[in-house]
């Protein structure tokens, strides 16, 4: 025990007689012991990355960021519940696709909101968020055609916090995009850039207000282009996104996907999640597109979309050995519809489309998303490998209806007014309801008739202010000389009796 005890002196006596000499040297040098705290760490622009002219750049999200989120706006749309017999039908609950779209996903993109107040007729408001690109200084914003579906009232806010009310100049569905504006000058823009110069692994920053959160900055790379995840419910869909990594999350929303330059690569629109939430996939409509819808709309007022009129497959090895086909990359020409502009140039089912105006494509959204940068009239050059032989076949596209002739303007304007995607009834339709004929109501949108009425979908106009109507064409004829006062006559397929709905042109 003593020796412990003299062993644990010596120790004590050795470490105090080397603290005091320590103290002694310090004194006689003059010198004292200091704590720093470093300023700036070196290290800060040690990443580098090799932009689009081979160029080594500082990997440095910060200037990118702060420019951008001036250009980035939240947007609220609001509805009232009314029993129009509208719905969205985004999605698939079982999808693990969930989207940062409707129903589904209640609880995060649109929800009840407890704390607004009831409108007069005590009906309750759906609330909606999402985000939008400010894409001219003079208030022009683009954003998913679903954050503002349905809306009777948009309202878009700001990174400076101002608030202005929307109008929603026009929309895609088969994109699902949409244009506003707002009434506002000397805006910041964030600039479009060619999205095909966009390659996988390049970096992208997504910028929005997910899940409330104003202004929220993620960074990724680009995983992948060209996918198709069966997302979009409209018969003409176009679904050739850019797949990215970058956090994207409910209320992302039409916000932007942009390079390092601050440059428009695409909209955000959908994730891949089995949560609804963030789950490491995102997906963006292209900025090439979205270029061609939003000019589109704003010097016609509708998409002008041109068609091949084709049903299509994506090949890979086991399709190519079903088919004997010697290629594994390409798209397939099932079948050829009515008034098929390929058809009329020359296309066969069977054939092999391999490029578009010698660009290569290899899969069906890739050839949906080329094809839907054209308007119809346009022509385009198809490269085919027809049993086994390279052909190149020019087409001249058609709309939808078949035509190569763009839709007017001046004749859609009464008819985006009212917000409504009509189309002439059927014959057997109209026997079945022993009516000569009308006009069906397929689908309502933001315009004066779901502002100011109850109607719901699949209304069927037969008479405007008691004048029969059998066609859209002679609806359109009647609505463009009419001023005032509007009365609709009509039927429901599903319900008894004459229906009738009044509102003003002028309203």
């Amino acid at each position: 025990m003593k020796k412990h005890i003299l062993f644990s002196g010596l120790i004590a006596l050795v470490v105090s007689l080397s603290s005091t000499a320590a103290y002694f040297y310090f004194q006689q040098k003059n010198q004292t012991v200091k704590v720093e705290h470093v300023s700036s760490i070196p290290s800060q622009s040690a990443l580098y990355t090799i932009n689009e002219d081979g160029e080594a750049v500082s990997l440095d999200f910060n200037e990118t960021a702060n420019k951008v989120v001036e250009g980035v706006v939240h947007i609220k749309s609001s509805q009232i519940y009314a029993d129009r017999g509208s719905n969205p039908g985004y999605g698939n609950p079982n999808n693990p696709f969930g989207d940062l779209f409707g129903d589904e996903l209640e609880r995060f993109f649109r929800f009840r909101n407890p704390g607004a107040a009831p409108r007069s007729n005590d009906v309750p408001a759906r609330v909606g968020t999402g985000s939008g690109v400010i894409i001219s200084e003079d208030g022009y914003i683009v954003t998913n055609n679903h954050v503002v579906a349905d809306a009777d009232d948009v309202e878009v806010t700001l990174h400076d916090n101002r608030t202005f009310k929307a109008t929603v100049v026009g929309t895609d569905p088969s994109t699902d995009l949409a244009v506003l504006q707002i009434k506002a000058q000397d805006l910041p823009i964030v600039p479009f850039v060619n999205s095909d110069e966009m390659k996988v692994g390049q970096w992208v920053l997504a910028v929005g207000n997910p899940m409330g959160l104003n202004s929220t900055v993620t960074a990724g790379i680009i995983s992948a282009k060209g996918r198709n995840i069966n997302i979009l419910q409209d018969q003409y869909a176009v679904e050739n996104f850019i797949q990215t990594d970058a956090a994207i999350n409910p209320g992302n929303s039409g916000g932007a996907l942009v390079n390092l330059n601050g440059g428009l690569v695409g909209i955000n629109t959908a994730i891949a999640s089995p949560t609804g939430t963030f789950a490491g996939y995102g997906f963006a409509v292209p900025a090439n597109i979205v270029k061609k819808v939003v000019e589109d709309i704003l010097e016609f007022g509708t998409v002008q979309r041109g068609v091949l009129g084709v049903m299509i497959r994506t090949i890979d090895g086991n399709f190519a050995r079903e088919k004997d086909l010697n290629l594994t990359q390409g798209v397939y020409v099932d079948s050829l519809l009515e008034n098929s502009a390929a058809a009329t140039a020359g296309v066969q089912p069977g054939d092999v489309i391999t490029a578009v105006d010698g660009r290569k494509v290899i899969s069906s959204p890739e050839l949906q998303g080329f094809i839907a940068r054209y308007r119809p009239g346009e022509k385009v050059n198809l490269t085919i490998n027809r049993q086994g032989k390279e052909v190149d076949i020019s087409v001249t596209l058609n709309s939808r209806e078949g035509s190569p002739t763009l839709a007017s303007k001046e004749n859609r304007t009464v008819l985006e007014e009212l917000g409504a995607e009509l189309e002439d009834l059927s014959p057997e339709t109209a026997a079945e309801l022993k009516i000569s004929g009308g006009v069906k109501v397929n689908r309502l949108y933001a315009g004066k008739i779901r502002r100011t009425t109850q109607m719901r979908e699949g209304f069927i106009i037969t008479h405007v202010d008691k004048k029969p109507v059998s066609s859209v064409r002679q609806l359109r004829k009647v609505l463009e000389n009419k001023k005032g006062g509007i009365m609709l006559e009509g039927v429901y397929e599903d319900m008894p009796g004459v229906h009738y709905y009044a509102f003003g042109l002028d309203s």
